[in-house]
């Protein structure tokens, strides 16, 4: 049976194979010349695969550029140089800007049903430091990673096995991987080509040394365990082969640019990748520009910095409020702002915990009818045109339309500002006593106070919460906010301490059916209004606890006959279903969605959209648009 994922993988696969010829003819970046003068580097014809990806830029409505320049863009801590890994956007299996499949790193990739999965990579290409890509790599991460129960405790990622077991692999040849599942797996190429991509692979000629089955020299093991400050063999594996977060420089990559520099740091320096696998269709191997500086600074700032000249590129760290002092820095500096469409299900929403150790609150959240009157006691018209200028949509936290799974019922339900409906709804649920202020009394009889905590990274936030007071003040509850730092915040999650949250909304907002539901369903233990149901299932029972309410047992229930099915049309029907729960439920009160997002970059940077998505998911904010493709421009 030939699939829509079999017939897209071919498509691609095709249209690449005449690169070489090209690719051979380019000149070398002036960033590399003298190392290939002076042969410690070979020339380009050696380093790309004998099949280079092309990405065709004329085709893509995009300018063919030239090679040179350094981008500085500014982050809020060290943990976040994992940006450049999702904006690289290096995958095995990736997005194109139509969020189609196409093969990226391999060559080719086939899927039978999305049972069987054959890969295809690419003749010659090569790690960041010159070794040789081959099916060994795949091969070592999965006999001795992800099999052993030293390095892999748990069993391997929940996408590797879905349904309980793990898949069989096989090393066809060496340039050919299999993986085959006894039932379809259709998570398997959506986590493979999203912005934490699942690690399959890894550099076995570098790994091997800090691997107890490979190191036969016991005491330079235990002197770099000592350098590393770890005690155990498996943590400084763990350590050295971390490709999400790359703070070991030495780790070869398959990226467009490595990182330089050890932790600790105030500034990161990534380099280009010689031995990148794309050309642009004049046979220039990419990425254009040769070096990234990510300069560590308070999140607090960022948009001050950036608006002060100190970012040629700035996505994160800045937000729809910084837009007009923004706006002013292209009259002082060189720069542009852009605003490009927030994918998100919603850019502010309020997620009541349902696993909250207050056990008067958390049997109120998890009554549906208290859900609902929260909802509809917002007035998300006042919200939209004073935090937004009015260029958001009032929407619950569901799909954009720019989804084929969009429906109005969902953006609509419970958002229409009802509070007299909101008073009835509350009353209905017993809370018809009132203190001398107005504010209702719960079972208990303590007063009717829902503390609302941020992780403090934005002020929009703060400001949006000081309506939503108003708002739930006239229905008789008092919302008070509390600001904490986000791992902080998180960990009181966890723990039960948050009774309310205010975040984002679906990572997701644009799926198609191919995509994972698992937004919708609690899968992860950082999904703040069921982080213990999530942690249950991330766990796989071990930890957490199972949910025990019905509507949301029954999102876990649909989210793996998703799993199981390999019809297109039967996932679509699965989606509509949890899109219908998760928002008749209100299980997370949206606010507002498709609001902008301001993007900063030099003026002269070139091939960066003027509008586009912006996301954690699918897009990797900026990785589906290549800035292995953006080059500058000089007057």
């Amino acid at each position: 049976m030939v699939t829509r994922r079999i017939f897209l993988g071919g498509l691609v696969g095709a249209a690449i194979a005449p690169a070489v010829l090209r690719a051979e003819q380019a000149g070398e970046p002036e960033f590399l010349k003298e190392r290939v003068t002076s042969g410690s580097l070979p020339p380009m014809a050696e380093r790309i695969p004998a099949r280079p990806r092309i990405v065709n830029l004329k085709e893509m409505g995009l300018v063919p550029g030239s090679y040179g320049g350094t981008v500085r863009t500014i982050i809020g801590s060290q943990r976040d140089i994992r940006f450049m890994t999702i904006y690289g956007y290096a995958r095995m299996v990736g997005y194109n800007k139509h969020l189609q499949f196409q093969p990226d790193i391999l060559a080719d990739f086939r899927s039978e049903d999305d049972t069987v999965f054959t890969f295809t990579l690419r003749e010659g290409h090569k790690w960041s430091d010159g070794q040789p890509f081959t099916a060994d790599d795949f091969r070592y991460w999965w006999e001795d990673v992800i099999l052993n129960d030293k390095l892999t405790p748990g069993g391997g990622a929940l996408e590797l096995r879905p349904h309980g077991s793990l898949p069989r692999f096989e090393m066809l040849d060496p340039l050919t991987v299999r993986y085959t599942w006894e039932k379809p797996n259709p998570m398997f190429l959506p986590t493979l080509a999203g912005p934490i991509p699942l690690v399959i692979v890894g550099p076995a000629h570098y790994l091997k040394q800090f691997h107890k089955k490979f190191q036969p020299d016991q005491a330079k093991m235990e002197q770099m365990m000592q350098a590393n400050r770890v005690k155990k063999w498996q943590d400084l594996h763990i350590k050295m082969a971390r490709s999400y977060r790359p703070e070991n420089p030495n780790l070869p990559t398959l990226d467009p640019w490595r990182n330089t520099t050890p932790l600790p740091a105030e500034q990161f320096v990534f380099d280009r990748n010689p031995f990148f696998h794309r050309v642009d269709e004049t046979g220039k191997q990419l990425p254009y520009l040769d070096r990234f500086i990510l300069n560590v600074s308070s999140s607090s700032i960022i948009a001050a910095k950036a608006g002060a000249g100190e970012a040629d590129l700035q996505a994160t760290g800045i937000d729809f409020n910084d837009y007009t002092f923004l706006k002013e820095a292209e009259k002082r500096f060189p720069v542009k702002v852009n605003l490009w469409k927030v994918a998100r299900g919603s850019r502010i929403t309020l997620l009541p915990n349902l696993n909250c150790a207050d056990e008067v609150w958390r049997g109120l959240f998890r009554d549906v009818r208290l859900r609902r009157a929260l909802s509809l006691a917002i007035d998300r018209h006042e919200i939209n045109m004073v935090a937004f200028y009015g260029l958001g949509t009032p929407s619950a936290d569901t799909v954009l339309p720019d989804s084929p799974l969009f429906k109005q019922e969902y953006a609509d339900a419970f958002v229409k500002f009802d509070a007299d409906e909101a008073n009835r709804l509350l009353d209905e649920l017993g809370l018809t006593q009132r203190g001398n202020d107005g504010i209702r009394l719960l079972p208990d009889g303590r007063r009717a106070e829902i503390t609302v905590e941020t992780a403090g990274e934005s002020n929009l936030d703060t400001d949006v919460l000081e309506l939503v007071h108003d708002h739930w003040a006239n229905i008789g509850l008092a919302l008070y906010t509390r600001t904490s730092q986000r791992d902080v915040f998180r960990n009181r999650a966890m723990s039960g301490s948050i009774m309310m949250s205010i975040w984002y909304g679906l990572d997701n907002g644009v799926p198609t059916a191919d995509m994972s539901p698992a937004g919708l369903a609690p899968t992860l233990d950082d999904q703040l209004q069921w982080p213990l149901w999530g942690m249950h299932y991330l766990s796989a029972g071990q930890e957490g606890a199972a949910p025990d309410l019905p509507e949301a047992a029954e999102l876990v229930d649909l989210l793996g006959q998703w799993g199981s099915t390999a019809k297109f049309e039967e996932r679509q029907v699965i989606w509509h279903k949890m899109l219908s729960l998760y928002t008749q439920q209100v299980f997370s009160i949206g606010l507002i969605n498709s609001t902008l997002q301001p993007v900063l970059c030099a003026a002269k940077l070139q091939n960066l959209p003027e509008k586009a998505l912006y996301g954690f998911d699918p897009t990797s904010y900026l990785g589906i648009y290549l800035p292995d493709t953006f080059w500058y421009k000089e007057a």
